[in-house]
């Protein structure tokens, strides 16, 4: 073949790719399973026994995911005013851009790459792996697969780059897959979770229940040994913020089906209803799943059990010794289907970012399977590089914190635009405005500033992280000009 011949076919290739535009092929039910299924990880099945020996009762457990339950619907309806209003890829990005400038987009986006979205990914990536050891125990976390120094890889490390590989190379195929994987996946583990809380609740335990609510409202610190801690007035604020960074983890990711706009059908409406309608089954499942904690484990059982593995005990419980695999299976297809959604949804925000000259410039073009590419690449390697880095535990309460900040800073965002922008058509209005946006902006501040308060040594790091992103952004426009 002459230069002359390839150099025309190479054109004709990048032309058609250029041209290449997002299907809207998601549907109401698609988007909503996107957003249920991207909430839906690990956590519920973990994160309770923290919040417990922060809070020490029952009562205040179930209080703690009442309030990330009213917490996560009022954004979620909030954010189906903006949905309306800039349906197209990239979500909460493009909202920050229209309502404040490129700046503050910028570092919602650096902090989606660098913390957020990819630091998510690698630690329900290592929790699919944790519990795949109680059916495989040659991945274990315990084993070592490769050591180099004082450098050492387990193989749930590696089980977790190799599912991350797979979700990432299925998504580069186009929409189609990840959206069957979601779908089934989602459908499956609100069902076995459905099934695990009507089997507990079969199962319940009367003198445990009594035990646990009979002074259910005392808020107070658990300790180990049993006894007990109480709080001071500012103190328990403290402890309730520290509480709400687990549920807050994983209510999270509800604003996925935002990011795909773009292949969202009538996405004006379907948008806004996904994210009511996602968020409030999940909220749903999270406090009937707690409430069966606290009728087949006592306190001190729910809120110590072995390396937080609330939901393993509660199953053994349930079905006896076959209740360690029966969970082990639910939290790898959960945590399977919550990958699969933040890796599809994630990859159009540096799309977006791409577009405006502010990202790799590749990851803003579209393959023949109208999908971004090389976005879903770059975030696969960063994600597999957190695997490795052992650190995604401490990330993850990093990312509690700057998530709810651009949560806030996204809501201002409406009351901005009603001045900013009044004739922008709204499909959809922010449900209850002005006063749900409010109390959302007034709970996430509070919690925002009790977590710089009381846990300095999670959220500095994670404002130093989100900071950075100022001179890589101004390093960026530099690179553009030229």
């Amino acid at each position: 073949m002459r230069v002359k011949e390839f150099n025309y076919i190479f054109r004709l290739v990048y032309i058609s790719m250029s041209d290449t535009k997002f299907k809207p092929v998601l549907g109401l039910w698609d988007g909503t399973m996107l957003v249920a299924g991207s909430m839906i990880g690990s956590g519920i099945f973990i994160v309770s026994a923290d919040i417990l020996r922060n809070v020490g009762s029952s009562g205040w457990l179930i209080a703690v995911w009442l309030i990330t339950g009213f917490m996560t619907i009022s954004a979620a309806v909030s954010y189906g005013e903006l949905s309306g209003m800039f349906p197209k890829a990239g979500g909460q990005y493009v909202y920050l851009k229209e309502a404040f400038n490129p700046l503050i987009a910028f570092l919602y986006g650096w902090s989606f790459f660098a913390v957020i979205q990819t630091g998510t990914i690698a630690a329900v990536g290592v929790a699919f792996s944790k519990f795949m050891a109680y059916i495989v125990p040659g991945v274990s976390e315990d084993l070592v697969f490769l050591s180099v120094g004082s450098f050492v890889i387990s193989p749930a490390q590696v089980v977790s780059i190799i599912t991350i590989i797979l979700l990432t190379y299925i998504n580069t195929r186009g929409v189609q897959g990840g959206k069957l994987i979601q779908t089934s996946f989602t459908v499956t583990k609100i069902v076995s979770l459905f099934g695990l809380i009507v089997f507990g609740f079969i199962m319940a335990k009367g003198d445990v229940w009594t035990a646990n609510w009979t002074d259910a409202w005392n808020l107070q610190r658990l300790n180990a040994d049993g006894t007990t801690t109480s709080y001071v007035f500012i103190a328990a604020l403290g402890a309730i913020a520290a509480a709400m960074v687990g549920s807050i983890f994983s209510s999270d990711a509800w604003n996925s089906v935002t990011f795909i706009a773009g292949e969202i059908k009538n996405p004006q409406r379907n948008i806004g209803l996904s994210l009511f309608l996602g968020t409030l089954i999940v909220t749903i499942i999270y406090v009937l799943a707690n409430l069966m904690y606290t009728a087949v484990l006592p306190v001190q059982e729910l809120a110590f059990s072995d390396k937080d593995r609330v939901g393993v005990t509660a199953a053994n419980v349930i079905f006896g010794n076959i209740g360690t695999v029966i969970i082990a299976l639910m939290i790898m297809v959960s945590t399977f289907g919550c990958n699969n959604g933040l890796i599809l949804a994630g990859a159009r925000v540096y799309y977006t970012m791409a577009k405006d000259g502010v990202f790799f410039r590749q990851a803003g073009e579209l393959n023949r399977f109208a999908v971004p590419q090389l976005a879903l690449w770059v975030q696969c390697i960063l994600a597999s590089l957190w695997c490795l880095s052992g650190k995604y535990g401490d990330l993850l309460d990093m990312v509690s914190f700057v998530v709810v900040l651009f949560y806030v800073l996204t809501i201002v965002g409406i009351f901005v635009l009603r001045k900013k922008q009044p004739d922008t058509p709204r499909p959809y209005k922010a449900f209850g405005y002005p006063v749900v946006p409010l109390i959302y902006i007034l709970m996430g501040v509070t919690f925002c500033g009790l977590l710089i308060w009381f846990k300095p040594h999670f959220t500095w790091p994670g404002l130093i992280i989100t900071l950075l992103g100022v001179p890589v952004y101004f390093f960026a426009l530099g690179k553009k000009k030229v």
